[in-house]
Parts: structure tokens; sequence; C-alpha cells
């Protein structure tokens, strides 16, 4: 790609010197001014070389390539073209975004489809009276019956952690890259209906209000709002 581009700026340049020197025009003078212009254009234009070799940086090392998806920061998209100031992706929500690549060569750039198979991670937790063997059980069926998880690498179930108010796993499983959107819907869906259909309760955060042994209980009124209504009438 940037070697047609480079072959057709040079030969629009050619071509336009070319057309000058036939119709007349001293091509000495216009030399010399365009070196003048050419010194001042270059001290104004320092980011620009910088994204340019960064650039040629970026094709000798070939950390992505045009149809790829990749990550940098908290953009994600599509390469559509990679030239020389910068790189153009597209967005999931059809947005296209111009990243310098000067900011790709000093930032961390993930290739998210480079490899032909990925990996999901699902972090999940169940309440602490339920059996842990149970849930390995139940999450181990659910990724055998669908279609899009692999076999191999096989599903990858981890007990992390003893947390606030769950027992806490990983569940890792993987798929094929292209059907990856495919699996994370299906199986967050699955999930939900066997833990309901199992028993298996997922706990959510509970805050109770205590205000100590020294200050009195809130005062708690309980109001009858048709009463109340029929008071106002």
């Amino acid at each position: 790609m940037l070697v047609r581009k480079g072959i057709f700026y040079s030969g629009s340049i050619f071509v336009v010197l070319a057309i000058l020197y036939q119709l007349g025009c001293k091509l000495t003078a216009l030399l010399g001014a365009a070196g003048i212009a050419g010194i001042a254009i270059g001290f104004a234009s320092q980011t620009s070389v910088s994204n340019i070799i960064s650039g040629l940086f970026l094709i000798s090392e070939k950390p992505f390539a045009v149809g790829e998806l990749i990550k940098v920061g908290d953009t994600m998209g599509t390469v559509l073209s990679i030239d020389l100031l910068s790189v153009k992706l597209r967005t999931f929500d059809n947005q296209l975004v111009r990243i310098p690549n000067e900011t790709l060569i000093k930032n961390q750039v993930n290739n998210i489809t480079r490899f032909p198979i990925r990996r999901l991670d699902i972090e999940l937790g169940v309440a602490y009276k339920e059996d842990i063997t149970k849930v390995r059980n139940v999450l181990s069926d659910i990724a055998a019956n669908n279609p899009y998880c692999l076999d191999e690498p096989e599903p990858l179930i981890v007990f992390k952690n003893f947390g606030d108010s769950a027992l806490e796993f990983l569940f890792a499983i993987w798929c094929v890259k292209t059907d990856f959107l495919k699996l994370r819907n299906t199986i967050m869906q699955k999930i939900k209906e066997r833990f309901d259909a199992e028993g298996i309760e997922i706990p959510f955060p509970h805050r109770t209000l205590y205000t100590g042994s020294v200050t009195s209980p809130f005062p708690v009124t309980v109001v009858d709002e048709d009463n109340k209504d029929r008071k106002d009438n």
C-alpha cells in the first residue's frame, strides 16, 4: 500500500515538473524556493515526520494487518488502512477512528484476531450455601452442549476466591474467533437459565443500615396511601 502511494505521489511530482519545464518555467528558481519552503515545513512538521518513521516501524514489525481486530487503549476496531501518518479503524458501532502511528508505537496494542481461536473469560459468583462440585458439573455440561465451544483446549473452571458475598469462579472457554460473539451471547443466557433450573443462587450485595447502640432507632411509619388519599379528598 505504501509503495503504491509513494509511486503515485512521486510520479505526480515528476509529471508536474515536466509540464512546467515544457511551458518554459525556470525550474532552478522553483527548486530553490521549494528547498527553502521544505526547510520551513520540516521544522513545522516534526510530528508528521515522527508519525512517518513510526509507520515504517509498524510496517516492518507487522503487529497487525488490514482486516484484523485490534484494541488501543479504550478503542477497539477493525483495521481499514495503514498509512504513513496514521492507522484507520472501524469500530463496532461503525465509526471511523484515526490513530497516529506515533501513538501506536508508544502504547500497548492488542491484536485480538491474530490467532485462529479465542478464549472467553466469564467471572461469576454463587452463594456460599451452594455445592461447589454441583456448580462445576453444571458449568461443564453447559460448555459441552454449546455448539460454539471447543473441546480442545478444554474449558477451564477455576474456584478463584471467597468473595465478600459469593464464591467466585472463573469460567474460561475457547472458540473459533469468528464465533466469539455467538458464543458469548448463547453461553451467558444458558448459564442464567441452568442456574435457575438447578436452584443455584447468584447473589447480589445486600446493605443493612445500623444506627448504633447509643442512638435511638430510626422512626418508621407505615402509611396507607388509599386512606391518605380519602382524607385529603
